[in-house]
This record gives structure tokens, C-alpha cells and sequence, in this order.
């Protein structure tokens, strides 16, 4: 494989049935393709459904009509929904944020240092706080504010300044309800942290509700937006061990630290192509 040689991810789900693998590596290696790593899984070999992602490395004078002869001799055979994406290429991500910062800079910190394999391009937020903290960092800083009766006005706006220039949106501790018809038109996957370990405590005041409960846990759950509140497919989730001595500040103050973990890896495997949708779950590679 020359120098040269570009590395691709290849993302594949089907209906499960025998040949998948051998299909789509004997396609690879007739293509002059160097598979570098593999992984699969099944719900169910009988009648269930097959998840594949593949990293491999394809020269470039090799790369003309292989989205279209993969798409004609083995996608269509196997009725796979699949993707195709260069590693190099690195997704450009939009970060929607209102007034809680731990979130936003621990993704600013994770892109500064190069750990992040994605671009931020932007920071939006309803609320002008976080402008400076932005823009001493070169990205450029949005205020779009909400306020009661002009929802759909501040959508369209954001909506606007989100087109064309990212590939996904992440929503900080964006506390506003994004809109079903946003979701529809904006046209790339949100995802959201939840200070709460989702199903329990779904919506607003999840810390004060679990300080009432008694609870021995809380967490966080990095999930894709979907127009039911916080019920989206979950990404990623932990937790951190409390008492009854902890009060609401205290709460808050640990689940902070779990909700910018947890966040990070979620944006990170979606960058890398390792989450793939099924129905109201996913499979992260």
C-alpha cells in the first residue's frame, strides 16, 4: 500500500444472513484495499440485524466509482444501509450552549490539544456569556436569543447559521427544547448531554429531583436528539457514587464532572463513525 494510501471508514447495517463479511471483504480486496480493523455484530443470526465497521486503506487512483461499484455489487445485494467516510476528513462539529460553561470548555480544551478527531466551527448560545471565553479562541461566537413567543424565529436563525458549515451539533447544556420541525430541516445528527442517568429523571431539575429521591448514583447520558424529550438513543452514560450528605450544590458539582466525560467520548465515537442507529438504541463500536 503506498504512502499515499487514504484510510476509510466503512459503516454497514442489513438484515443478517451468511456471506456479509465475505461479500464485503472479497469486494475490498479486488479493489486493492488493505483492511486494518473489523468489527461486527449481531442482534440475532436468525432474522435479526448485522452491524459492520470497517477501517481500511484504498490508494488514491483507486478511489474513482468505489462508492458506486460497492453501492451496485454488494449493498444492494444484501439491502445494507451503509455510509462511507475518509478518516481524514475530520467532521465539523457546532456547539449550542446557554449559561452552564463545564460542558463547552471541556470540548474547547479536547479540540485545542488536538485530542478531538473533529473541527469545532462555531459556538451559538441564547445568552451573550461565553463570548469572550469563545472568541479568545479564534471560533466564531452567535447570539441567538430566545424569548417567550419568538421560538420559531430563533430556530430559523439558527437554522441559517448552522447550513452548510457542520456535519454535527452538540448541544452543550443548550437548555432549550429544539423543535421537531428543527430537527427535520437541520439536516446533520444532534446530540445532547442529559444531567441524569436517562430514563430516570428525564426533563428539567434532574439533580434536586434525585437529592429528593434519596438516590445513591447520579449521572449523565450523552444521547441523539429525537423530538421526544431525552428520549433519544443513548451514546454514552456513567456515573459517580453520592450519600445522603450530599445536598443539591453537591450533586451538581459531581455530575459536572460526569457530564463532561461523558460527553466527550460520545462526540468522539460519533467523529470516529463507531455509532451506528438502531431504531431507539445504537451499537458503538
Amino acid at each position: 500500500m503506498p504512502a499515499t494510501a487514504v484510510t476509510m471508514r466503512l459503516l454497514v447495517s442489513c438484515p443478517d444472513r451468511p456471506g456479509i463479511v465475505a461479500a464485503v471483504s472479497r469486494f475490498l480486496f479486488d479493489s486493492g484495499a488493505n483492511i486494518v480493523r473489523s468489527d461486527q455484530y449481531s442482534t440475532d443470526p436468525v432474522d435479526g440485524t448485522f452491524f459492520l465497521r470497517m477501517e481500511f486503506q484504498l490508494a488514491p487512483e483507486r478511489r474513482e466509482g468505489f462508492a458506486e461499484r460497492f453501492g451496485l455489487g454488494v449493498a444492494d445485494r444484501f439491502d445494507m444501509t451503509w455510509r462511507l467516510w475518509e478518516a481524514s476528513q475530520r467532521k465539523r462539529i457546532a456547539v449550542l450552549v446557554s449559561r452552564y460553561d463545564h460542558c463547552l470548555v471541556d470540548l474547547l480544551y479536547r479540540w485545542q490539544r488536538g485530542e478531538l478527531d473533529a473541527e469545532l466551527v462555531l459556538v451559538a448560545s441564547n445568552h451573550e456569556d461565553f463570548r469572550g471565553l469563545v472568541e479568545a479562541t479564534g471560533l466564531p461566537f452567535h447570539h441567538v436569543p430566545v424569548t417567550k413567543g419568538d421560538k420559531p424565529e430563533a430556530e430559523a436563525q439558527l437554522l441559517e447559521l448552522l447550513d452548510g458549515r457542520c456535519d454535527l451539533v452538540v448541544l452543550a447544556r443548550y437548555m432549550q427544547i429544539l423543535s421537531g420541525d428543527f430537527l427535520d430541516r437541520v439536516g446533520v445528527p444532534v446530540i445532547n448531554i442529559h444531567h441524569s442517568f436517562l430514563p430516570a429523571f428525564a426533563g428539567a431539575g434532574p439533580y434536586e429531583r434525585a437529592k429528593e429521591r434519596g438516590v445513591k448514583l447520579v449521572g449523565a447520558t450523552a444521547h441523539y436528539v429525537t423530538e421526544e424529550l431525552d428520549a433519544g438513543p443513548i451514546i454514552e452514560q456513567d456515573v459517580v457514587r453520592v450519600s445522603h450528605a450530599d445536598d443539591v450544590a453537591s450533586l451538581v458539582r459531581q455530575g459536572a464532572e460526569v457530564e463532561r466525560g461523558v460527553l466527550g467520548r460520545a462526540v468522539q465515537w460519533h467523529c470516529q463513525d463507531r455509532v451506528l442507529r438502531h431504531g431507539n438504541t445504537t451499537v458503538v463500536f
